[in-house]
């Protein structure tokens, strides 16, 4: 049983001035959600996360103000060793009880790792990470000695996934490690009308749209998607898609697909950025939201859509099928395009939206963060 005793907890992780997308808007959301639980929470952020030739995007830094109610200190560097032996030092002499990383590529190995192997040299605060990924998504011949350099540094881990939890197991099997489905966001903003939102991004009112959201990366399968996009019924039908996000590959090749199947007006592209404030404009308008991922472990888009009650398309790969229940939220398919345009017709042809929309209201019951919160004490324990 964890312990009723309020903790002083140090989060570690991106935060801002980093701008928002899953990682930031979690750990911002988590340490409030700690906060409001009665613990004493510090954010410790990076002062550099990614060296610019390294950022695939257009600007790592924030657009939308701080969170004021939060306690956040830039100070770590990831490229850095010096900065990584003073944070180190200066969190083992705070001696919180607990301090929890977020981990999700091996670059932040080598930080994380030597910061958390100074801390634990105070032999009072417990060590625990957060691991989206231990194996990532696009591989590199580096990728387990720097992981394997991280896990030795903890004490412990929560993932979000139990595809990543299995890989943990290859790092190390003897460590308190626990599987927590990824809560859902609550921070953007209540929902709109569709008819409201439809208006503000200027789209037919009488539309039938589905959303990409997120940076668009080729495991992300957008490629897929757009193919499966092409099938004629599909076009007959008048369906539109919606891709909300920021390229972080070159989109040729995307272009390309939409040129070659004369996509270009069934699509409305908003190739940048998506703001916090303007989440749930998006999210409100489509009537499914559709992940076509080649690989996957788990997905903030998928809890982004439970908290706007939104039915989903996802691919069975990774930890994506954990989270919805295929015919009961939406449709967990392969990623064979035929099969992707049938799920996406029978959606509009059998009115499917009334019925998953309610199952997804009992379903969310499932993402919270009291259960997130539990199980990170439980491991730091």
């Amino acid at each position: 049983m964890v312990s009723s005793a309020k903790k002083n907890i140090i989060l570690v992780g991106s935060a801002y001035p980093l701008r928002g997308g899953g990682i930031s808007t979690f750990n911002e959301l988590l340490a409030t959600k700690l906060q409001d639980a009665g613990h004493q929470v510090k954010i410790v952020t990076f002062s550099l996360q990614y060296p610019n030739f390294l950022f695939p995007g257009k600007t790592q830094y924030a657009l939308e103000p701080r969170a004021e109610h939060l306690n956040i200190e830039v100070s770590l560097n990831s490229i850095n060793p010096f900065s990584w032996i003073k944070v180190g030092r200066k969190i083992k002499r705070e001696s919180p009880d607990v301090v929890i990383f977020r981990y999700w590529t091996p670059f932040i190995a080598p930080c994380l790792g030597t910061v958390g192997r100074i801390i634990r040299k105070n032999k009072k605060t417990k060590v625990v990470a957060i691991a989206d990924n231990v194996i990532p998504h696009e591989t590199s011949f580096y990728d387990k000695p720097l992981t394997q350099y991280f896990v030795n540094s903890c004490d412990g881990f929560v993932t979000m996934s139990e595809a990543v939890l299995q890989d943990l197991k290859q790092f190390d099997a003897s460590k308190p490690a626990l599987y927590n489905p990824h809560p859902m966001y609550e921070n953007f903003g209540p929902a709109l009308s569709k008819a409201s939102a439809k208006e503000i991004l200027e789209l037919e009112p009488d539309g039938k749209y589905l959303l990409f959201f997120g940076f668009i990366r080729k495991y992300k399968g957008l490629d897929i998607l757009l193919k499966a996009f092409a099938d004629k019924r599909i076009q007959e039908a008048g369906i539109k898609l919606i891709i909300a996000g920021e390229y972080y590959d070159k989109p040729d090749a995307y272009r390309k697909i939409i040129a070659e199947h004369n996509l270009g007006d069934a699509i409305v592209q908003v190739n940048d950025f998506i703001p916090d404030s303007k989440v749930s404009t998006y999210f409100s308008a489509a009537d499914i939201v559709v992940q076509t991922y080649k690989t996957a472990t788990q997905s903030g888009v998928t809890q982004i859509a439970y908290y706007y009650n939104k039915p989903m398309l996802v691919t069975n790969v990774g930890g994506l099928a954990e989270l919805v229940p295929h015919n009961k939220v939406g449709y967990v398919t392969s990623t064979d395009t035929l099969e992707i345009a049938d799920a996406i017709l029978d959606f509009y042809e059998n009115s499917r939206e009334p019925e998953f929309v309610e199952n997804i209201k009992t379903e969310r019951e499932r993402f919270t963060w009291d259960t997130m919160i539990q199980k990170l004490l439980e491991v730091a324990q």
